[in-house]
Order: C-alpha cells, then sequence, then structure tokens
C-alpha cells in the first residue's frame, strides 16, 4: 500500500471523489492516512470526518512563518509515513520545507489548461476571456503556483451561453475523472 496525504482548503469535492474511489477499489493500493486543511472550517473537514480519517488542521497564521508552519506539517507526515501528497482544492503555495522532502511527489489538480489561467478563478477568467475551450490539467507541484510538470489535461468547450456555474460543473465532472486516472498511474 502507497500512503498518501489529501491537502484541502475548501469544499473537498475532490479529496470525495478520491476517497469513494480507494472505497470501491478504483483506485487501488492506496491508503489515505488523513486530511490535512489549512481552514478548520471548511466543508472538507466534515467530508473528512464522515470517511473515518484524521484531519490535521493547521493554522498558517499561528505560526512565525511558513517554515515553522511547513516543519510541523512535515512532522505529521512523516509520523504517518506518507509517500505522497495529493492538493484537491489546497489553495497554499507549497513550500521548500515540503518540496524538498516530497520532490517529484507531490501532484495537483488546477481547473484549466494550464500554462493559461494560473491561480484563483481560472473557470472565470476563461469564461470572461471570449475562450471557446477549457479544461483541467494534474502537474506535479513546484515552488511556482501552478508552473510544475503537465502530467495529463482533459478538454471541454465553452459555449456561447455558459454560467460559471454550469461550466464549473463540467469542469468538475472532468476533474473526477481525470484526477483517480493519473493518481492510480503515477502513485504505485
Amino acid at each position: 500500500m502507497v500512503k498518501i496525504a489529501i491537502f484541502a482548503s475548501g469544499s473537498g469535492t475532490n479529496f470525495d471523489n478520491i476517497m469513494q474511489r480507494v472505497k470501491k477499489g478504483v483506485l487501488r493500493n492506496i491508503e489515505v492516512t488523513a486530511l490535512y486543511t489549512d481552514q478548520p472550517t471548511a466543508a472538507c473537514v466534515q467530508l473528512g470526518q464522515q470517511h473515518g480519517l484524521p484531519v490535521h488542521t493547521y493554522r498558517p497564521k499561528s505560526y512565525v512563518d511558513k517554515l515553522a508552519y511547513e516543519q510541523d506539517v512535515l512532522k505529521q507526515l512523516e509520523a504517518e509515513q506518507v509517500e505522497w501528497i495529493v492538493l484537491a482544492g489546497y489553495m497554499r503555495l507549497i513550500g521548500n520545507t515540503l518540496l524538498d522532502a516530497y520532490e517529484g511527489k507531490i501532484l495537483n489538480i488546477h481547473p484549466s489548461l494550464l500554462p493559461k489561467y494560473k491561480g484563483i478563478d481560472a473557470i472565470g477568467k476563461a469564461l470572461n476571456n471570449g475562450e471557446l475551450e477549457t479544461g483541467t490539467t494534474v502537474h506535479y507541484v513546484d515552488a511556482g503556483m501552478d508552473t510544475g510538470q503537465i502530467i495529463a489535461q482533459r478538454k471541454c468547450p465553452i459555449y456561447q451561453d455558459d454560467t460559471k456555474a454550469a461550466l464549473e460543473d463540467r469542469i468538475k465532472s472532468l476533474e473526477y475523472e481525470l484526477y483517480p486516472e493519473v493518481i492510480q498511474q503515477i502513485i504505485r
């Protein structure tokens, strides 16, 4: 079994999707050790509890600096013998402490066809800029914002009458298929 930790900051829908697939045996030979979050009141916390997982909450502002924050997180990852980190809507840049410890072993999913529309509100940016298509990207995490090596992408059209909510739903559907596929292929 390969031990992974999932990091999330928000609703936790990608986290929940991954957990459902682990439980159904679609994602094999993977053990999710815990959910890590920087947002103690986020919806992902309740989902983690529903899945019977430990939920580790770290409030970055309660630390002297990013180094101290990540050192604390790293201690817990090491205690759980985590081999891979999977970001699922984690809204913080990963710093050198975790990047060095997990070099080449941190995955992220982003709702755009990177390198376009890095960072927040990628869907809104694609919609507002009149793009004809967008999608989702799974990539390795590096020190930049959504700049790591691209592993896989899936595209979807943007319709003329699309709302942001409708486009978000289509992209989430793509993410729910693509991310588990990549996780299974990459993490063995």
